[in-house]
């Protein structure tokens, strides 16, 4: 990826959260999590099952509404998250009443003075909130949100059972208004012969296809929409390993052709790292490490990265056979309790979540 690409971000991720529940039952399925994705670019997004991957990629497209943060797409806010500030807003009213969050009385009532800061501070959330619906219905107006589309993990469960492989491809466009038979045909068909189907298959539902053909549809429906940025959420992880190689060739293809940006979403590393420029790496809804594929691979640095490395299955028996896999356990590799980790730049172009002493850590092992 050359230097005038890198400078170039398309997509702009900042301090995202998205929370599930309420109170005590809270769960924080992405916790602050800050990212670029370079125009021309395919950026990989890895981490076990539940760290928060698929969930950041559905927010980021605004099948979820942000807890709080924000999501910049060439520049243009498509994301704003505000039930961060609505739940501000609501404790900051139970304080002025003399109340606490759950309802029980305050010890000690707020000054006339901090009543003016927390109506002044209500007053500038409200402001934010307005601005941030705003930029939501401006993103919609403009198109930009159907400048991203996504290719869903389940080839089965996300196409319509009860329409055929035309109406599927084609709906995006008529959600947008297009009404000209002749030119919803011959864009379906174009779409079926890019991905490798044919136009017969035009006319068949979806349970007349096998895995792959499936996905060929999905990858279809996202591309008629001649989309700048593609979210693709493991595309390949409910296919055969014969299947897998043929859609990574197709979407390596897409993405010379039709310029596209790619997020790759995936738990197979091996895959990750012939595909992605860059890899993030997530835990518990939190990047932990984020370097271009090379450097990931060649100097992991954070305890859990080591451990999904350790995992990757080599074809060989003896070495499998001799393969020692590195345990991660957050309570014994990280002392939190007298500093938050941040994320920090160890490296040019090479960041971990990290505390100051681990960060001198890291440096120090990365120059040996």
């Amino acid at each position: 990826m050359s230097e005038a690409v890198k400078n170039d971000p398309i997509l702009r991720v900042e301090h995202l959260c998205m929370y599930f529940g309420k109170g005590e039952n809270v769960k924080k399925a992405v916790d602050d999590v800050s990212f670029d994705i370079y125009k021309g670019e395919v950026f990989g997004l890895v981490g076990e099952s539940g760290c928060g991957k698929t969930t950041t990629g559905r927010t980021m497209i605004r099948l979820y509404d942000a807890t709080s943060g924000n999501v910049y797409f060439k520049d243009k806010r498509i994301v704003a998250g505000t039930l961060s500030y609505k739940k501000e807003i609501k404790e900051l009213k139970a304080k002025i009443a003399g109340k606490k969050p759950d309802g029980t009385a305050l010890e000690t009532k707020l000054s006339q003075e901090e009543i003016t800061k927390a109506n002044e501070r209500i007053a500038e959330l409200k402001e934010e909130i307005k601005k941030a619906k705003h930029d939501h219905k401006d993103a919609a107006k403009h198109g930009n949100v159907t400048q991203i589309q996504m290719i869903y993990q389940d080839p089965v469960a996300s196409l319509d059972p009860r329409m055929t492989v035309k109406e599927i491809i084609a709906e995006g466009l008529r959600i947008q208004g297009v009404k000209d038979n002749e030119y919803i045909d011959q864009k379906v068909y174009e779409m079926l012969r890019t991905v490798g189907l044919v136009e017969e298959h035009a006319t068949r539902y979806p349970h007349e296809f096998s895995g792959g053909q499936r996905q060929r549809i999905g990858i279809a429906r996202s591309i008629i929409m001649n989309p700048e940025v593609i979210i693709a959420d493991e595309p390949i992880s409910a296919l055969d390993v014969s299947i897998r190689a043929q859609v990574i060739n197709l979407l390596n293809e897409l993405r010379e052709t039709m310029g596209l940006t790619i997020l790759f979403i995936a738990h197979d590393l091996s895959v990750v790292k012939y595909f992605s420029d860059r890899i993030g790496v997530m835990y518990f809804g939190n990047m932990v490490e984020m370097a271009t594929s090379d450097e990931l691979f060649a100097h992991p640095l954070h305890p859990y990265t080591r451990s999904l490395l350790s995992a990757i299955p080599l074809p060989d028996p003896e070495s499998e056979k001799d393969r020692i896999r590195i345990r991660y356990n957050p309570l014994t590799d990280h002392e939190y309790s007298t500093e938050t980790p941040q994320f920090r730049e160890i490296v040019p172009g090479h960041f971990v979540r990290c505390t100051t002493k681990e960060f001198e850590k890291y440096q120090a092992e990365y120059n040996k």
